[in-house]
């Protein structure tokens, strides 16, 4: 699959209608948050080695305006990320059980998601709008994704697929994300689909 067929076809107005469209319309466009989270080791550990990608830069920007040509940037980068990087664990790669870094050939999916986002911030996204979000997979094991917030609802882009959903679209539970205010700092998310309780490295 090109990247010019991920596109074709991708035009606002019908990719809005069909992640509003089914399962979607019964859960809220974006997510509920609830309170404060503890970040992942992972990502503490990033932001310690990083300190210039955690800073807090002008807070909550709010949502994005989700323009065609945002919405093609979202769809391009997911695709670009996901076609470039070959999955690999952090055991694999470093030897270690966890660490966050910026792939360059291989990474997990923690790893996919840094890159997406940081992609994303320098398409101009706000850094407010582009969260790693931590969830739940149906058998129970932990995965990470990013969140772009905008104003038609909360999109995944995800390394396991390269369509891009609404957030109550996917399969997931989901935990935690970072804050919109702060991308040290992360907040609970409340679900309300299912109940989750857990951290996840």
């Amino acid at each position: 699959m090109t990247t010019a067929n991920i596109l074709k076809g991708g035009l606002l107005a019908g990719a809005i209608m069909m992640a509003m469209a089914g399962s979607g319309q019964a859960m809220p466009a974006s997510m509920a948050l609830a309170g404060n989270a503890s970040p992942p080791i992972g990502h503490y550990e990033f932001c310690k080695a990083n300190p210039t990608e955690c800073v807090e830069v002008g807070g909550d920007a709010g949502p994005a305006i989700l323009t065609e040509d945002r919405w093609k940037e979202i769809l391009k980068v997911n695709y670009t990320v996901n076609s470039t990087i070959q999955p690999m664990t952090d055991e694999q790669i470093y030897g270690v059980e966890e660490r966050w870094a910026y792939p360059r050939t291989v990474g997990d999916c923690e790893d996919y998601a840094l890159l997406k986002r940081k992609m994303l911030i320098d398409d101009g996204f706000s850094p407010s709008d582009t969260l790693i979000t931590v969830v739940l997979q149906p058998n129970g094991e932990g995965h990470a994704v990013l969140t772009v917030r905008t104003d038609h609802g909360d999109f995944i882009l995800d390394n396991m697929r390269n369509k891009v959903l609404l957030w109550s679209d996917t399969e997931y539970t989901y935990l935690k994300r970072q804050s919109a205010d702060d991308p040290a700092r992360w907040s609970k998310l409340q679900d309300g689909r299912a109940v989750a309780v857990g951290s996840v490295k």
